[in-house]
Protein backbone atom coordinates (compact mmCIF):
# COMPACT_ATOMS: atom_id res chain seq x y z
CA UNK A 1 0.00 0.00 0.00
CA UNK A 2 1.36 3.11 -1.12
CA UNK A 3 1.52 5.86 1.52
CA UNK A 4 1.92 9.93 1.77
CA UNK A 5 5.75 10.81 2.09
CA UNK A 6 4.84 14.02 4.10
CA UNK A 7 2.31 12.79 6.94
CA UNK A 8 2.30 8.45 6.18
CA UNK A 9 -1.64 9.09 5.32
CA UNK A 10 -3.07 6.44 3.28
CA UNK A 11 -3.47 7.35 -0.21
CA UNK A 12 -6.41 7.27 -2.39
CA UNK A 13 -6.82 7.34 -5.98
CA UNK A 14 -8.93 10.35 -7.48
CA UNK A 15 -12.05 10.15 -8.41
CA UNK A 16 -12.98 10.47 -12.33
CA UNK A 17 -15.11 13.67 -12.38
CA UNK A 18 -11.92 15.18 -10.09
CA UNK A 19 -9.40 13.95 -12.33
CA UNK A 20 -11.16 15.79 -15.43
CA UNK A 21 -11.67 18.93 -13.12
CA UNK A 22 -7.39 18.77 -12.72
CA UNK A 23 -6.70 18.11 -15.42
CA UNK A 24 -9.22 21.36 -17.32
CA UNK A 25 -7.36 23.15 -14.92
CA UNK A 26 -3.91 22.04 -15.81
CA UNK A 27 -5.21 22.96 -19.33
CA UNK A 28 -6.24 26.76 -17.96
CA UNK A 29 -2.51 26.89 -16.38
CA UNK A 30 -4.52 27.10 -12.80
CA UNK A 31 -2.70 24.74 -10.90
CA UNK A 32 0.95 25.26 -8.93
CA UNK A 33 2.99 22.22 -7.36
CA UNK A 34 4.12 22.73 -3.87
CA UNK A 35 7.31 23.79 -4.73
CA UNK A 36 4.67 27.03 -6.69
CA UNK A 37 6.29 25.61 -10.01
CA UNK A 38 2.92 25.81 -12.54
CA UNK A 39 2.03 22.42 -13.21
CA UNK A 40 1.86 21.72 -17.10
CA UNK A 41 1.49 18.40 -18.06
CA UNK A 42 -1.91 16.59 -17.99
CA UNK A 43 -2.07 13.41 -15.63
CA UNK A 44 -3.40 9.97 -16.22
CA UNK A 45 -4.32 9.44 -12.84
CA UNK A 46 -3.56 11.01 -8.96
CA UNK A 47 -3.24 9.83 -5.52
CA UNK A 48 -4.82 11.94 -2.98
CA UNK A 49 -4.08 11.89 0.69
CA UNK A 50 -6.52 11.61 3.19
CA UNK A 51 -7.24 14.88 4.79
CA UNK A 52 -5.16 17.02 2.44
CA UNK A 53 -5.84 19.16 -0.72
CA UNK A 54 -2.71 17.72 -2.95
CA UNK A 55 -3.14 15.29 -5.36
CA UNK A 56 0.33 13.05 -6.27
CA UNK A 57 0.60 13.09 -10.39
CA UNK A 58 0.44 9.77 -11.94
CA UNK A 59 2.09 10.22 -15.46
CA UNK A 60 3.07 6.94 -17.71
CA UNK A 61 1.57 4.62 -14.66
CA UNK A 62 4.25 5.76 -12.50
CA UNK A 63 3.12 7.93 -9.53
CA UNK A 64 5.17 10.83 -8.53
CA UNK A 65 5.33 10.74 -4.62
CA UNK A 66 7.86 13.82 -4.33
CA UNK A 67 6.35 16.28 -2.14
CA UNK A 68 7.12 19.47 -4.00
CA UNK A 69 5.77 17.75 -7.32
CA UNK A 70 2.39 17.66 -5.36
CA UNK A 71 -0.01 19.35 -7.16
CA UNK A 72 -2.05 21.96 -4.75
CA UNK A 73 -5.61 21.85 -5.48
CA UNK A 74 -7.89 24.99 -5.45
CA UNK A 75 -10.48 25.78 -2.61
CA UNK A 76 -13.33 24.90 -5.41
CA UNK A 77 -12.42 21.21 -5.56
CA UNK A 78 -14.53 20.31 -2.77
CA UNK A 79 -10.72 18.57 -1.46
CA UNK A 80 -10.75 20.33 1.59
CA UNK A 81 -8.62 22.50 1.29
CA UNK A 82 -7.12 25.97 2.42
CA UNK A 83 -4.82 26.67 -0.64
CA UNK A 84 -6.38 28.60 -3.69
CA UNK A 85 -4.03 27.68 -6.84
CA UNK A 86 -5.70 30.18 -8.61
CA UNK A 87 -4.39 33.19 -7.13
CA UNK A 88 -0.91 32.37 -8.05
Amino acid sequence: MLRCPVDGSQLELVPPDLLGQVNQWIEEKRLFNTADQAVSEPIEAGLRPTGRPVIYPVRAGIPTLVPDEAIRLPDESGAGGETDAADH
